[in-house]
């Protein structure tokens, strides 16, 4: 669980009997550094006043010195002193706001928040996107019609004004927000990191199953790391983590980009990062990295409105692979045999893309799939077609799909050239985890595209390595700490 400590300049400001959690005097935290030893604890800073160099103002600032977590951040201290400072979040609030109103929430001058709870109904989206842009323990919006964006004003508020049903309101959301989403009651070591696993609880074909991530979990505890599972509405807690790992489909316009981003901006290690998500999602990028750097790919047309669909034939033979630039998991993937499909099929696609790729069909009976991480070969897996497709996964109707069956052997036992050229890709993108898919052709081998966010499960990308899988992974997030710690 994470070790919280709750700030207060008096003793009746926050109760120790309000709270499970340790609270102490703002005074003491500063006057004494050495009172949590090697403990990395989150702080939640309930000071009177975050005004510049007030006591409040320094504890937050010697939280971050002394590479404990807080909340709020001297960054939001500072930001949320002027309007001109916060006036870039105004736009994507006021948007929230008259959502909100237009869906029959209450008009009301101000609005309340405790850790990204609204106190008034209604306004849920726009608490946690305020608590987003402002990670602090307690806000209030002032709203005004005549304001531009319908908000005139945006103040932190400190917990020993709240009284009466407001003071409750806080003090539940506060135990809700800093109730432990899983335990490790078996933990061998204490915990030094915490690592934020986010996943969407509705996806039907995740990264990694439930049973995987709790190995992943058992796993990371043994050597210290705590494991939390998060969710696409936890954006406003996640610098309470020191890392994270996304196990669930990335894509640039979806809540996984906006979580890697922050936490970029809050120097935590993560997979995976922005740069190999923009890069890895698209693949016209990544056909014209891969063409620039020689490696060999199949035979690819990059189609607009424009194009010439006849030639398209000529030039990569019949039939031809459609392929949207961002599918994932085999999804928005045709095959075209003639012309008239062709034009049908990218008809269809170009409703939603500028540009459409065509490849060349490969058939083969599987597809290796070679996880990279850090730039060194990881594992390797055969990934065979599903019954009479031409895919791993094959799709149907209302969301159900079948695949194909699957072998993972060491990494020493693959084709030295299948992992070679997948190591070589994979250093393109960055140092993060890419699951790198190639193809064995008459022609050689052939990349058919590079993962940022590969399928990693402990009965198949795992079946060889066991555990060692998930240790070279924490490994990855622990370095980096480390390395950050010690700059």
């Amino acid at each position: 669980m994470t070790d919280w400590v709750v700030l207060v300049e008096s003793a009746s400001d926050i109760t120790q009997a309000e709270t499970p959690h340790k609270v102490l005097r703002v005074s003491d935290y500063v006057t004494k550094p050495s009172l949590f030893g090697g403990r990395r604890p989150y702080i939640l800073n309930l000071s009177r006043s975050y005004a510049y160099q007030s006591e409040g103002y320094y504890a937050s600032l010697l939280a971050e010195a002394r590479g404990h977590r807080v909340s709020p951040s001297v960054h939001t201290m500072v930001e949320l002193s002027k309007k001109e400072l916060y006036r870039h979040a105004l736009p994507e609030l006021g948007e929230r706001l008259k959502e909100a109103l237009g869906k029959g929430a209450p008009k009301v001058e101000s609005l309340f928040i405790a850790f990204s709870k609204p106190e008034t109904a209604g306004y849920e989206r726009l608490a946690r996107e305020a608590s987003d842009w402002f990670r602090t323990p307690a806000l209030e919006v002032e709203f005004d019609e005549a304001a531009p964006h319908g908000i005139s004003k945006i103040k932190m508020v400190s917990p020993h004004k709240l009284k009466a049903e407001r003071r409750q309101f806080f003090l539940d959301s506060m135990q809700t927000y800093t109730s432990g989403r899983i335990s490790q009651p078996k933990t061998r070591l204490p915990a030094k990191w915490s690592l934020a696993v986010l996943v969407d609880p509705n996806e039907k074909i995740a990264p990694s199953k439930p049973a995987s991530i709790k190995r992943l979990s058992d796993v990371a505890a043994k050597m210290g790391v705590e494991v939390e599972i998060i969710d696409p509405t936890d954006l406003p807690s996640l610098a309470e983590f020191d890392a994270l790992f996304i196990r669930t489909t990335t894509s640039i316009d979806n809540f996984t980009y906006k979580f890697a981003l922050r936490a970029e901006q809050e120097g935590m290690p993560v997979i995976d990062d922005t740069q190999s998500m923009i890069r890895c999602t698209n693949k016209v990028y990544l056909k014209e990295i891969l063409e620039k750097a020689h490696l060999p790919i199949p035979a690819t047309e990059i189609l607009d409105k424009k194009s010439d669909m006849q030639a398209v034939f000529e030039k990569l033979g019949n039939p031809v692979i459609l392929k949207m630039p961002d599918g994932s998991f085999g999804t928005n993937m045709h095959k075209a045999k003639s012309v008239e499909e062709l034009t049908s099929i990218t008809k269809k696609l170009f409703d939603d893309t500028a540009l459409v790729i065509a490849q060349e069909f490969m058939p083969t009976d599987f597809d290796w799939r070679i996880g990279v991480l850090n730039g060194e070969p990881l594992y390797a897996s055969k990934y065979k077609m599903a019954r009479g497709h031409w895919q791993i996964i094959k799709h149907g109707d209302g969301g159900k799909f079948t695949e194909g069956g699957f072998e993972t052997m060491p990494v020493e036992d693959a084709p030295p050239e299948v992992v070679e050229v997948a190591v070589r890709a994979a250093r393109l993108i960055g140092e993060g985890l890419y699951g790198v898919d190639l193809k064995e052709t008459e022609k050689g081998v052939v990349i058919i595209e590079i993962n940022d966010n590969p399928s990693i499960d402990h009965d198949v990308e795992g079946q060889s390595m066991k555990d060692e899988l998930w240790r070279r992974i924490i490994s990855w997030f622990s370095t980096r700490l480390e390395q950050r710690m010690n700059r």
